[in-house]
């Protein structure tokens, strides 16, 4: 323990853990470290014992819902874009070798107090119950739009400089009504507020232009895949990758009390009277909590039911969005399924979750639009959690620390806060020009 290391990793939660697999694979010496007796943290996959004993204190839970083990509950369920950021992450760090993924069965978005399917391309928009006739006809051409647009081909620009034109502008050339821009903003491009609107259309439609191409990849129903066994996997496939490049993890080591000098500059963890040297430290806001401010609160409601959701095509896994507007909210409202189908739950059983940022501090009342499209439930708990940001300058204490996980079912929020501290860290930008077929055990299912 009494080494010096370029880096120490304080938790072992999703975003630690990729971090300290892409600092491992540039050559750095990591020391990976968690006060908890098992991996995620804030992130980890419970069992059912384990999920009991979390929300109710006790460690019996009935038998009528099966075997503990064969539970794998995520706590930030969050699904990954098939060509996203995340993918391409474990493509770069060749973690894939550890894991195997399998595609998400539907993508859903809630629309005047019903569940429909996603339409992601000018055909589904076209056979799409969402839009009326004429509204079908617009959303096609704005979709082909998207899909012959290229950045370094004008021509397929249609004589508009992305950079300058604003979404709005982009939307209004086609003429879409507002529940249609509603699910292509939300649903499709997966924006969490309508800020996007008044900004440079760019993003938006390479947003768009992701959930298509990530959905035509697998074809199947979503653009989204997901490990078998859920997320706790990844932690633990980062934790090999580590080790292979001379990464060192320890888990149990209590306290991970984080030393300064004179100067407020990290130079080192001390866990049980040894202190490990170091250039920086990386954590997640639990090691930290003088250097982080809340900036908000997710509400939770965790599931068990013995069905899919209705209405989404018999789904074994699905994601549905609630836009913000369609419930008059300020934020979108999130719902997640798997089942036994990626192994996270026995033979008949259903995970649900019910996610969103909080906007009261009730949440059975605050999450009852999305807990109502579920049907019945086997068991429902319900949560809620700070929602935290760094407030330290990295460059002067040599502390990076991650973000707090949102409301969100997928990734890309995640990983952009990886990308981000990445290049704080190492002064590099991540190139994550990587072949995409390396991920593709999901369509050998």
């Amino acid at each position: 323990m009494d080494e010096e290391y370029d880096v120490i990793v304080l938790g072992t939660g999703l975003k630690e853990c990729i971090l300290s697999g892409l600092l491992s694979v540039d050559g750095l010496k990591v020391l990976h470290m968690d006060r908890n007796d098992y991996y995620g943290g804030a992130s980890s996959s419970l069992n059912l014992t384990q999920l009991w004993k979390r929300f109710k204190g006790e460690d019996k839970p009935p038998e009528n819902l099966g075997s503990s083990r064969e539970f794998n509950v995520d706590m930030i369920p969050k699904f990954m874009m098939a060509n996203g950021g995340l993918v391409r992450v474990l493509i770069h760090t060749d973690v894939t070798k550890y894991l195997n993924f399998k595609a998400v069965d539907g993508s859903f978005v809630y629309n005047k107090g019903k569940i429909y399917k996603v339409p992601a391309t000018d055909v589904e928009a076209l056979k799409s119950p969402l839009m009326g006739l004429f509204e079908k006809r617009r959303a096609r051409k704005f979709f082909i739009y998207v899909q012959d647009y290229e950045a370094s081909d004008p021509k397929s620009q249609e004589g508009l400089d992305l950079n300058q034109v604003t979404a709005r502008q982009l939307i209004s050339k086609y003429g879409l009504e507002d529940d249609t821009i509603d699910f292509i903003g939300h649903a499709l491009a997966l924006q969490l507020d309508d800020k996007y609107l008044d900004e440079p259309a760019k993003e938006f439609v390479e947003k768009m232009k992701l959930y298509a191409e990530s959905l035509a990849r697998f074809q199947g129903g979503s653009p989204y895949i997901y490990p078998l066994y859920g997320l706790g996997e990844l932690p633990q496939a980062f934790a090999r990758l580590s080790a292979v490049y001379g990464g060192t993890y320890m888990l149990n080591k209590p306290e991970c009390k984080v030393e300064f000098d004179g100067d407020g500059k990290a130079i080192g963890v001390t866990s049980e009277g040894e202190t490990a040297k170091c250039k920086k430290v990386v954590c997640d806001p639990s090691y930290l909590p003088d250097k982080v401010r809340k900036v908000g609160k997710v509400a939770r409601a965790i599931c068990i039911m013995s069905h899919p959701i209705p209405d989404t095509n018999d789904s074994h896994s699905a994601q549905v969005i609630l836009p913000q507007k369609q419930l008059g909210r300020k934020s979108d409202m999130y719902l997640f399924c798997c089942s036994y189908a990626h192994n996270v739950a026995p033979k008949g059983k259903y995970i649900a979750f019910v996610t969103s940022e909080a906007e009261t501090d009730q949440p059975e009342a605050e999450l009852k639009p999305g807990i109502d499209l579920l049907g019945p439930v086997d068991e429902i708990f319900y949560d809620m959690y700070d929602r935290l940001e760094p407030t330290n300058d990295h460059q002067i204490d040599g502390c990076f620390i991650s973000k707090s996980y949102d409301a969100t079912t997928h990734f890309e929020t995640t990983v952009t806060d990886v990308i981000e501290m990445y290049s704080k860290i190492t002064g590099k930008v991540l190139d994550l020009s990587v072949d995409l077929s390396a991920a593709s055990a999901a369509n050998e299912e």
